[in-house]
C-alpha cells in the first residue's frame, strides 16, 4: 500500500506529506474523528482517492483522502475501542474469565493508565452488561494481588499498569511513607487492612504501619482530635488483625474523650462511618456522664448526628430524658435546624407527643435566626416544601385556634418565596378549612391587628430604621466595592454581599408588614371582669394545685422571668374573654396543663427612673 500510496503522491492525487498518515489509517484499518466519534475504514480507492469509513451514525461516509490524513487519527487495532468493533464477543468471554486481561487492554489503550471512570466508559455497556460495581471491586481485588497494577486509594486516580512486578505490601508501605500528614497515612493504612490477608509479612507491614501512626497520633490529640481519633481506630483495627500485643504508653480512644474538647465538633469532624463506632468509644470512656454529654450536643450537630444520638439514647433507656430535651428546645423555640430537620423526618410515633404545631413555629424561628447560615436554613426550608404531608402531620390534633396563629405566623414570616408560602398555606386550608378566610384576606380588620405595647414597637421602628439608613445602604457599598474586583463568577465577596441583600430585604419587608399591622398601647383601661390584654391573671395549676401568674402583654412581649406572655401564645389565647372561675386547658412546655382563673388585675406598667 505504501506504494501505491507514493505513485499517488508523484501524480497529485495526495500531498507527499500525507503517505506515512494514510499509511498508518490504512494499516490500522481504525480510525477517529474529533466530530464523529471512532470509526472503522471499509475500503481504500486509490482510483478516486477515497475512504469508505463507518461511523457510529454515518455508516458507509466516503471521504477524501487528503481530508482524512487532515482530520483523521489512526487508532491501533489493539485498542479497546478497535477491538470492540473486531471482536466483540471475545472482549465479552475475557470479560467473564480474565478480568486482568481485559483491564490491561484498557489500560494500554490509554498509555498505561486509566481513571476508573475511562475503563467504565471504554467498557460498558457493550462489554460488560451485568452489574460493573461488582465486576470491578473482582477485579480490584486481582489487581492488587497482582504485581503489576497501581490501584490508587483515591477514586479520581488512574489505574497504573507497570511492566515490573512489584509486591502490594511493598507498594503499600511506599504509599504509607510518601503520604504527607496523619489523614493521608489513615487512608493507607486503612487499605493495608483490607489487603492484610495477601501480603507477605502482615505482622512486619502491620508493625511499621503502627509505628508511622503512634508518630503522629500524640501531635494530633490537641489540634485535631477526629483526625487523632480516626489514627487510632486504624492502628487498633490493624493490631487486631495482625494479631499484635498492645504497645505500652500509646495514646487511646480513651485519653482522647478525656481532654477539654468540644463532643459535638469533633463528631461532626469525623466520617460518617467513623460515628457508630466513636459514639461507643466515648460511652465506654465516660459510663457515666455520657447521656447528658450527648443529649447537650443533640442541638449543636448535623441532621445525620441527631439521629445517631437519638438512636444510642433510646437504645440505652434514656429516651425519657431524650424527649423531656426535646420538648423544652421545640416550646421555647431555641431548637437548631438541624435538629428539627431530622425530627420533622423522623415524625415516628415515639415522639408523638412532641410532634405538634410548635414544632413547625419553631421550624420558623430556626430559620430566621439561621439567616446567616443558609446552608442550614435552605436544608429545612427544601425539607418543609417538598415534603407534602408535614404541616397536615404537625396539625392533625391542634385546635382550630392554635391553627390560626400558626397560619398568621406563616403569613407573616420572610423565610419563603411567594410560591412556596402559597403551597404551604394551601395545604393548612385543604387540612382546616376554617382558616380559609384568613389566607384570602376576607378576615376583618380587628382579626390583622397586632395589639404591641410602645416599648416593643420602638423596638422594631428602631431595627427598622437601621436597616434602612445604615445596614442596607452599607450593604450597597460593599456590593460595589466587590463588583469592581471583576470576573463575578469567581467573585466570593460578590456573591457574599449579594447573598447579604437578600437576607437584608427580606427582613425588612417581613418589617414593614409586621410594622403595618402595629397598634401601640400602654395597657390602661383594660377590661377585669374577663381577661384582656393588659391584665393580670391568677390561676391555679389543677395538676399540681400551683398558684401561677401570667401577665397577658403585646403581640411582642415576653419575658420567663417576669411570667409575661404575649396574647397570641397559646396560653394568652386560651385565657383570653374567660372570666375568674373558668377552667381553661392550654399546652405549656410541651404538655397539656389545666388552670382555674382565681383573680383578673390590671396591668400596672413599671415606673420609669428618672
Amino acid at each position: 500500500m505504501k506504494e501505491e500510496l507514493e505513485k499517488m503522491a508523484a501524480s497529485g492525487k495526495i500531498e507527499g506529506r500525507h503517505v506515512e498518515t494514510l499509511l498508518h489509517l490504512t494499516n490500522s484499518g481504525f480510525c477517529s474523528h474529533r466530530s464523529w466519534g471512532f470509526g472503522r475504514i471499509k475500503t481504500v480507492d486509490t482510483v478516486f482517492a477515497r475512504f469508505t469509513i463507518d461511523f457510529p451514525n454515518k455508516p458507509g461516509h466516503t471521504m477524501d483522502l487528503a481530508f482524512a490524513a487532515e482530520s483523521l487519527k489512526a487508532i491501533p487495532k489493539d485498542h479497546i475501542l478497535a477491538r470492540k468493533a473486531a471482536d466483540l464477543d471475545g472482549l465479552r468471554q475475557m470479560a467473564a474469565l480474565h478480568h486482568l486481561d481485559l483491564i490491561k487492554v484498557v489500560l494500554g489503550s490509554y498509555g498505561g493508565r486509566a481513571t476508573v471512570d475511562q475503563i467504565q466508559a471504554a467498557l460498558v455497556p457493550d462489554v460488560i452488561r451485568d452489574d460493573w460495581k461488582k465486576w470491578l471491586e473482582a477485579a480490584k481485588r486481582e489487581m492488587k494481588k497482582d504485581g503489576h497494577f497501581v490501584v490508587p486509594v483515591k477514586k479520581t486516580d488512574p489505574i497504573v499498569y507497570q511492566a515490573q512486578e512489584v509486591s502490594l505490601q511493598h507498594r503499600l508501605l511506599v504509599e504509607l511513607r510518601a503520604a504527607k500528614g496523619l489523614k493521608a497515612r489513615v487512608i493507607v493504612a486503612t487499605e493495608i487492612a483490607r489487603s492484610i490477608e495477601d501480603l507477605n509479612d502482615k505482622a512486619a507491614a502491620a508493625n511499621e504501619v503502627i509505628g508511622a501512626l503512634n508518630s503522629e497520633v500524640a501531635t494530633y490529640t490537641r489540634t485535631q482530635p477526629a483526625v487523632a481519633l480516626e489514627g487510632i481506630f486504624a492502628r487498633d483495627d490493624l493490631r487486631q488483625l495482625a494479631g499484635l500485643a498492645l504497645i505500652e504508653g500509646e495514646v487511646t480512644a480513651n485519653y482522647i474523650w478525656t481532654t477539654d474538647l468540644k463532643f459535638g465538633a469533633l463528631m461532626e469532624a469525623l466520617p460518617a462511618a467513623k460515628h457508630r463506632r466513636a459514639l461507643e468509644s466515648f460511652c465506654a470512656a465516660n459510663p457515666e456522664r455520657w447521656p447528658d454529654v450527648v443529649r447537650g450536643a443533640l442541638n449543636s450537630v448535623s441532621a445525620k448526628l441527631c439521629k445517631e444520638f437519638a438512636t444510642l439514647l433510646t437504645q440505652s433507656g434514656k429516651l425519657p430524658e431524650l424527649k423531656e430535651a426535646l420538648s423544652r428546645l421545640v416550646s421555647q423555640h431555641t431548637a437548631s435546624s438541624e435538629l428539627l430537620l431530622w425530627l420533622g423526618k423522623e415524625r415516628s410515633d415515639t415522639f408523638a407527643e412532641i410532634l405538634g404545631p410548635e414544632v413547625f413555629r419553631a421550624m420558623l424561628t430556626a430559620m430566621e435566626r439561621d439567616q446567616f447560615n443558609e446552608r442550614r436554613s435552605n436544608r429545612l426550608r427544601e425539607f418543609i416544601v417538598s415534603d407534602q404531608d408535614l404541616i397536615v402531620d404537625l396539625t392533625a390534633s391542634a385546635d382550630i385556634e392554635l391553627i390560626k396563629d400558626l397560619t398568621r405566623a406563616l403569613q407573616l414570616s420572610a423565610v419563603f418565596d411567594d410560591m412556596d408560602k402559597r403551597s404551604l398555606l394551601a395545604r393548612l386550608v385543604k387540612s382546616h378549612p376554617a382558616v380559609q378566610s384568613l389566607v384570602t384576606g376576607d378576615q376583618t380588620k380587628q382579626d390583622s391587628l397586632l395589639h404591641v405595647s410602645w416599648d416593643s414597637l420602638a423596638r422594631r421602628k428602631e431595627e427598622y430604621d437601621e436597616l434602612v439608613q445604615k445596614k442596607i445602604p452599607a450593604n450597597s457599598s460593599e456590593i460595589a466595592i466587590a463588583r469592581s474586583y471583576g470576573d463575578l463568577s469567581e467573585n466570593h465577596e460578590f456573591k457574599a454581599a449579594k447573598e447579604m441583600q437578600g437576607i437584608l430585604k427580606r427582613r425588612k419587608a417581613e418589617l414593614e408588614v409586621a410594622l403595618s399591622r402595629a397598634r401601640g398601647t400602654d395597657f390602661t383601661g383594660a377590661r377585669t371582669e374577663v381577661v384582656s390584654i393588659g391584665t393580670v391573671v391568677q390561676a391555679t395549676d389543677l395538676d399540681s394545685n400551683k398558684l401561677e401568674t401570667f401577665t397577658v402583654l403585646g403581640a411582642w412581649d415576653f419575658d420567663a422571668d417576669k411570667n409575661i406572655i404575649s396574647y397570641l401564645t397559646p396560653v394568652g389565647q386560651a385565657l383570653l374573654n374567660r372570666k375568674a372561675g373558668d377552667v381553661v386547658e392550654a399546652e405549656v412546655g410541651g404538655e397539656r396543663h389545666r388552670h382555674r382563673i382565681e383573680k383578673i388585675t390590671t396591668y400596672q406598667a413599671p415606673v420609669a427612673a428618672e
